[in-house]
């Protein structure tokens, strides 16, 4: 067992008279990886920014490399060789890679102007430390989310980085990057480099890490090593309860055959997909997976209106319905839930409220005013009725953890009599419990209110839980499907990595 890096001992910290830690203590060791687990609101946003210097605890100590730190701020975390990688990355999105991976070395070096034959030398220096290839040309902002992560890691490497905190770093990533990334921080272990995993997802936790540590209401409820611990105990651990999920089971009604709510026949876009046959019938959640640039998301802007298809068909309730806008498409009762709710899903500065009626103001405004009365009670009967942890409709809707906003998502489409629900993505970071409340909204909608549900998702055990049928799509094409009651989680993965 290695020596302990940093150790932080019985921290208290409270925020106006809320404790947000409560004699939390923690241990990440020289060279290890190590998972740090618990529900949104737990505490662990705030533990990181207490290792990182941002907040300073109101009790308790912090030790590196044994010697105890009477004051740290976020220029001696980095110092210390404390790097944190945020969910956001925090890169400068309109500069090129080279010079988000050179700028503080060049500010270190005290360089008054930017020397662009120094920058190529460090971009490269970087990239080669960690072993990948990227355009260092390439401007940040238009790279996907596993090629910004590369370049936030690579930055982190080049400030001669002795723990790298990685804040839910495999949310937006395919399965494909996420062995990617788990390479390259068994690389970064090799090196002597420990890293701190802060995740929701238990399967990647087992995977990865060496310890676990789970927090709950800001305390630590458990720490050990990985092989103590099974999905079930890190999910009893972090909620305090034991969340059992049954799969789902679609019953199609008895006498005649039902016709489907939603039919799909010989649709295609050029470049994205083709010939795609689908149908869902009411009460029915069919699930929808496949590897990165399969055809998958296209298809769901196309039903959504967002990215009109080329040619072929589709109905609703048996009627054809065109579908060249948004507007056209939730006319036709079809309601789309993106994967990045943060950037495509809500207006992050506008109230709860304002968010669940942005889709129905046309309908509470039949003259030139809006009626407040009945929008007020309309969003009060979505917070209830979506269990919408909050005091008041009128808190920002940024405030909120990643579960609240999502039900605020779906509470949305409620109100707009939505027959067909397109989920993708529908439990990104978002934490076990109210992911496990999430499914079960979700069936709920499917079974009493009769929606033809398609869930789309790399989540492949999220899937078999939750759906009557699977589909695979390859290359812009349906290719297999299977019935969820006699499938297994590693059939479907087999599936998946032969199409690699």
């Amino acid at each position: 067992m290695t020596d302990p890096f940093i150790e932080l001992r019985n921290i208290r910290k409270e925020f106006a008279g809320v404790v947000a830690l409560d004699d939390m203590s923690l241990t990440v060791r020289e060279a290890e990886i190590h998972c740090l687990a618990g529900e949104n609101g737990s505490g662990k946003s705030t533990i990181i920014k207490v290792m990182s210097g941002v907040y300073q605890p109101d009790r308790g100590e912090i030790l590196i490399r044994g010697q105890q730190v009477p004051r740290l701020n976020p220029i001696a975390s980095i110092d210390h060789g404390i790097q944190v990688i945020y969910q956001d990355f925090s890169l400068f999105g309109n500069l090129t890679v080279a010079e988000n991976l050179a700028m503080n070395v060049q500010l270190r070096e005290k360089h008054r102007l930017m020397n662009w034959r120094r920058t190529r030398e460090i971009a490269r220096e970087a990239v080669d430390r960690l072993g990948v290839e990227l355009d260092l040309d390439a401007e940040v902002g238009h790279l996907p989310t596993a090629g910004k992560q590369l370049v936030a890691i690579a930055r982190a490497l080049m400030s001669d980085a002795r723990l790298i905190i990685m804040d839910e770093p495999t949310t937006a990533l395919t399965r494909r990057e996420v062995e990617t990334l788990f390479r390259i921080v068994r690389d970064i272990q090799s090196r002597g480099i420990a890293v701190l995993f802060v995740s929701h997802k238990m399967r990647e936790m087992l995977e990865i890490s060496e310890t676990i540590t789970v927090m709950r209401n800001g305390s630590l409820v458990a720490d050990g090593p990985t092989s103590e611990f099974d999905e079930a105990l890190i999910t009893r651990h972090m909620t305090g309860s034991d969340i059992i999920s049954e799969p789902y089971v679609w019953t199609p009604p008895s006498g005649a055959p039902q016709s489907p709510r939603l039919e799909v026949r010989g649709l295609g876009l050029k470049g994205a997909y083709e010939d795609v046959d689908l149908t869902i019938r009411p009460g029915e959640i069919v699930g929808l997976t496949g590897l990165m640039g399969s055809g998958r998301t296209e298809l769901a802007l196309s039903l959504f209106g967002m990215a009109p298809a080329d040619h072929g068909d589709v109905k609703v309730d048996g009627k054809p319905v065109a579908l060249r806008t948004t507007q056209e498409a939730i006319a036709a009762g079809i309601a789309y839930v993106p994967e990045d709710r943060l950037s495509e899903g809500l207006f992050l500065t506008q109230s709860i409220d304002r968010n669940i009626l942005s889709t129905s103001y046309e309908a509470l405004s039949p003259g030139l005013t809006i009626d407040k009365t009945r929008a007020a009670e309309m969003a009060a009967e979505t917070i209830d009725t979506m269990q919408i942890a909050t005091p008041t409709g009128d808190k920002l809707v940024k405030e909120l953890s990643g579960g609240n906003q999502q039900r605020v998502v779906l509470g949305r489409w409620l109100l707009t009599d939505a027959r067909v629900l397109i989920l993708n993505g529908p439990t990104v970071g978002v934490d076990v419990g109210s992911k496990a409340e999430i499914h079960r909204k979700i069936r709920d909608l499917a079974r009493e209110q009769g929606l033809a549900v398609l869930m789309i998702s790399d989540d492949v055990p999220e899937l078999v839980q939750n759906c009557n049928r699977l589909v695979l799509m390859h290359r812009g094409r349906l290719v297999e499907e299977f019935e969820s009651a006699g499938t297994s989680e590693e059939a479907i993965g087999d599936k998946l990595k032969a199409f690699r």
